[in-house]
């Protein structure tokens, strides 16, 4: 409990330093022009209230990721905990905090086009592709998981055992329909119609779901939560999913995640002031971590160590939505139960109506086709939706994450890099404080290229992990080298 206390209070205690500092140092201010004044349109561009562009974001930026990436992560051991505060203070919370505020005081536009300022017109090019494709695999991910928790719960023989196509059941593509609906209507009706009004809805769900979870590991003596006293990993098949990047990119949502950045200038062009910017961004992060603590250490001691998660998610398949059912009916009763689950629900489902939305602005910002037309939204909203069914339909669950928890850290990665190069625009060695965490991750996802099973695999770890740093100074000295491009050319201009 004395770890799992520690993390918890530098959580919250990051929120009122950290938070606080980089506000300073990016010059916040109430008094600057935000999107939502300046380019209001009725639909993408409207002032919201802080808090409901908080409980927005969070569910935005929540999804599955802190509580089924925390369950796997915890197979770990404590040494999650680590990732999960550390992570989620200097790597995740700045990230997300750093960005947004950026799109901000960038009229709110599309993270491709922020990437594009700062980084040049060709890494622009890619991230356009690179995270229109992410956004279409989360909403993929984001759609068939509630969808499978959902049918689960349904009891309807005749549909349950009409096996239709690929080994989905009739009533689990039924319940997917329901979903693609929604996210259909969410993603074309304006941000304040529907999002806006039952987003805080589910946020308070989300909150009950995790203060749950939270009494019952405070206040019962029937769980006891694993203390740090090593580094060890103690996931059962050690020698095939190192630390090294494989912990890095299980847990992500709960510490760093890339699409957090695709989100941000949803609520950009919500806030109704610049100051508002560390409790939309860095507070929904920060609270994220929380959620993600609180579902690491319930895992770990629920089954009575970390020995005895990892005999679950083999028993059960690897299926980290199972036992999250299990850890609920058995802590919380049958009817608190339910209201975990539609947390769990809620989280992802909002998750992956947002990353569709986020997919039609960048498309929009990309091919400059405004928004306000009903018809132009729907041109642009169409083909995504058919490329997830076609990614839910071919492709395993577990390759879909895989590729998707890849794919969201690299985004990160090119994130990072870009808050880099405007810390380094500014002057002074602020830019230290996301060159590090640009570092690292530029390692974990290269590294993650030449490790995984699902990619190059190599049994020689060793030749891997140079592959990884050969990687890591090649990206680097590339980026760098933009930096002073980009430095030398706004000279030349201000001169």
């Amino acid at each position: 409990m004395i770890t799992f206390t520690i993390c918890l209070i530098l959580l919250v205690a990051a929120y009122f330093t950290y938070g606080t500092y980089l506000e300073r140092i990016c010059s916040v201010s109430a008094d600057n022009p935000v999107p939502s004044s300046t380019c209001f349109d009725g639909v993408d561009y409207v002032p919201m209230p802080r808090w409901r562009t908080f409980l927005i974001q969070l569910l935005n930026i929540a999804g599955l990721g802190p509580i089924f990436g925390a369950v796997m992560g915890a197979a770990y051991g404590p040494v999650a905990f680590l990732w999960i505060t550390f992570g989620g203070i200097f790597f995740g919370a700045m990230h997300d905090f750093v960005s947004g505020v950026i799109s901000v005081k960038n009229n709110g536009v599309s993270l491709p086009e922020i990437i594009g300022k700062y980084l040049g017109s060709g890494v622009k090019l890619f991230m356009r592709i690179f995270s229109v494709a992410l956004m279409v695999l989360v909403g993929a991910v984001f759609m068939s998981q509630p969808a499978e928790i959902i049918a689960a719960r349904i009891d309807c023989p005749v549909l349950d055992d009409n096996i239709v196509i690929n080994g989905f059941s009739a009533m689990l593509l039924l319940v997917m329909a329901v979903i693609l609906v929604y996210y259909i209507v969410a993603t074309l009706l304006p941000v304040d119609k529907l999002i806006g009004k039952i987003y805080p809805v589910f946020g308070f769900a989300l909150f009950f779901m995790a203060i749950g979870i939270f009494c019952v590991l405070v206040f019962s003596s029937e769980y006891a939560i694993p203390e740090l006293t090593s580094l060890k990993n103690q996931i059962a098949d050690a020698d095939k999913f190192p630390i090294i990047p494989t912990l890095f990119t299980t847990i992500a949502c709960g510490a760093i995640s890339g699409f957090h950045a695709t989100q941000s200038p949803l609520m950009a062009r919500c806030i109704r002031n610049e100051k508002e910017c560390k409790s939309v961004f860095f507070g929904a992060m920060i609270s994220e971590s929380i959620i993600a603590l609180i579902w690491a250490a319930i895992a770990m001691a629920f089954w009575g160590g970390v020995d005895g998660l990892n005999q679950a998610l083999a028993e059960n398949g690897n299926k980290a939505g199972v036992l999250v059912d299990i850890i609920a009916q058995s802590t919380l009763g049958k009817w608190l139960a339910a209201m975990v689950i539609f947390g769990v629900v809620a989280a992802a489902i909002t998750s992956g109506d947002t990353a569709f939305r986020s997919a039609r602005l960048i498309v929009a910002d990309f091919l400059g086709m405004e928004q306000r037309t009903l018809r132009k939204r729907i041109y642009i909203s169409l083909p995504l939706f058919v490329g997830a069914l076609v990614i839910i339909l071919l492709m395993p669950f577990r390759t879909m994450w895989s590729y998707f928890a890849w794919m969201n850290q690299t985004l990160a990665v090119i994130t990072l890099w870009a808050i880099t190069a405007y810390f380094y625009r500014a002057g002074g060695l602020r830019y230290l404080l996301s060159l590090i965490p640009a570092l690292v991750m530029t390692y974990v996802c290269s590294s993650y290229v030449f490790v995984s099973p699902l990619m190059c695999g190599m049994e020689n770890r060793t030749l891997a992990y140079a592959a990884g740093a050969a990687v890591t100074l090649a990206i680097s000295f590339y980026f760098l080298r933009q930096f002073r491009n980009q430095r030398s050319l706004n000279g030349q201009k201000s001169s």
